[in-house]
């Protein structure tokens, strides 16, 4: 049996009819139901996509159709073994097609977003300075700090204050320099759209490489390596409804070649002596250990999926939803949604906002313990935007998710909704519903603050009497 017999030939869209939304993706846990605080259960409604998105159920299919012939990548003289190699390169090659790769980027496969910036961080020339908006997540923020000058730029207004703001940072760094910019393509707090192309033409113009973070972009839109003129790409499968522990650095293979091996291992080694090592080229170089061929190959899976849908009606669809949302939501006073370049920018499908008189923690968790709907809530892993945007000072004491507030007093955190292509319409109507009872009539339930979580009070007293509430 070759690699090939494990692709599904069957389309995984439906498309739209007499006008109705496409119908969601399939996606695994779609039916899970929860139980609820206040007696009974509910459909659970995922509506945290931008952390970590549902399992495609192709992917699931192609995956389990492999695993009984699961062997070592590589090293193998087996059967087994030969195809489970076979098969990982064929999932590359998908992977370099799905990304529109030029024909000398190299593709590695690696843990996900936050290990692909970390060992492009790994392989930086010495002297490297890198550039960076203060709006992007930790992730994008902090592995260039350990090999690197780094310049963080102020969070941008717009697009064209965004260009602005490099084009002036790169005029006035040293072009005898190696530089490189990093960039978000869209905001893990926020969902907007950061001006990719452009910030790619601005770099190049002044010497300059351009790093493309697509955690929260590649689930929602076409990511060309090609098109947007960029140097690495990154992108975790986690969100890209592959959870199954891999994600990817495409692109320019230089310095990636003239770095010392991301880790040092077998793999990575080409011949080894008591006293020397000749490390190997290309993909092998930074990929030492066994190959995690489950997660590479699912991937390629789910690249081939959402290809096969068609990422323009994917796209289209969750626009139309993400509309319904914040007229929903827009409707709410109590409501205030977070925007870095505006109300009316363009977005993929994530959401942030506040809820006047509600500590965000407890707002979250009355929605998953009483309604069966979970959201994420905190700072999301970018402290300096969400800071800025709620209008606390840079170096407000903060820390992801903890409540420490109580409800009604200020507090540092924010409440996040997103989701994809397997988010039902209905899911969003719920979220809406639910958030509109919980303003007007408030908890049903008593919360307490657990290991710097919020969560249901155990008393078995926990409902809140309706006459408590007024």
């Amino acid at each position: 049996m070759s690699a090939v017999a494990f692709v599904a030939e069957s389309s995984v869209f439906s498309a739209s009819v007499d006008g109705v939304l496409p119908v969601p993706l399939p996606v695994v846990g779609r039916d899970v139901r929860v139980p609820l605080v206040t007696g009974g259960d509910a459909e659970y409604a995922a509506l945290d996509y931008a952390a970590s998105a549902p399992c495609l159920q192709r992917v699931w299919d192609d995956v389990a159709a492999y695993l009984p012939y699961y062997g070592s990548v590589h090293r193998g003289a087996g059967y087994l073994s030969q195809l489970s190699t076979d098969l990982y390169e064929q999932s590359r090659a998908t992977v370099a097609g799905y990304l529109d790769a030029r024909a000398d980027d190299v593709v590695l496969f690696t843990r996900g977003t936050t290990d692909s910036l970390n060992l492009l961080a790994a392989a930086l020339p010495a002297g490297t300075r890198v550039f960076v908006f203060e709006t992007e997540h930790h992730a994008a923020l902090l592995p260039w700090r350990r090999t690197a000058d780094v310049t963080q730029l102020p969070a941008p207004g717009s697009h064209a204050e965004a260009v602005a703001a490099l084009d002036a940072a790169l005029a006035a760094s040293d072009p005898g320099t190696p530089r490189l910019v990093c960039v978000t393509g869209a905001s893990n707090v926020t969902g907007e759209l950061f001006p990719v192309a452009e910030l790619a033409a601005t770099a190049h113009r002044h010497g300059a490489r351009i790093v493309l973070d697509a955690a929260q972009l590649a689930p929602h839109h076409k990511v060309s390596l090609a098109g947007l003129d960029v140097d690495w790409v990154a992108f975790s499968g986690h969100k890209l409804y592959a959870p199954f522990g891999a994600g990817v650095l495409a692109g320019r293979g230089d310095w990636l070649a003239e770095a010392e091996p991301y880790l040092a291992g077998g793999g990575a080694s080409k011949t080894v002596t008591a006293d020397a090592v000749e490390w190997n080229g290309g993909s092998a170089r930074h990929e030492a250990g066994s190959p995690n061929v489950v997660g590479a190959y699912a991937i390629a899976s789910a690249c081939r999926a959402l290809d096969e849908a068609g990422l323009e009606a994917l796209a289209a669809r969750e626009e139309a939803l993400l509309a319904r949302l914040r007229a929903g939501l827009a409707d709410i006073p109590e409501v205030r949604t977070l925007d870095l370049f505006g109300p009316e920018s363009a977005r993929v499908s994530v959401l942030s906002f506040v809820v006047e008189g509600w500590n965000s923690s407890r707002f979250a968790a009355a929605l998953s313990a009483e309604y069966g709907i979970g959201v994420r809530d905190g700072l999301f892993c970018a402290h300096p935007l969400v800071r800025k945007l709620l209008g606390g000072r840079s170096d407000a004491p903060t820390e992801c998710g903890a409540p420490d507030a109580p409800a009604g007093e200020q507090n540092l955190n924010a409440i996040r909704v997103s989701f994809g292509a397997g988010t039902p319409e209905e899911h969003l109507d719920r979220f809406v519903a639910a958030v509109r009872e919980l303003v007007a009539r408030g908890a049903r339930w008593t919360y307490r603050t657990d290991g710097g979580r919020c969560v249901p009070e155990a008393d078995p007293r926990g409902p809140v009497s309706a006459a408590a509430l007024g």
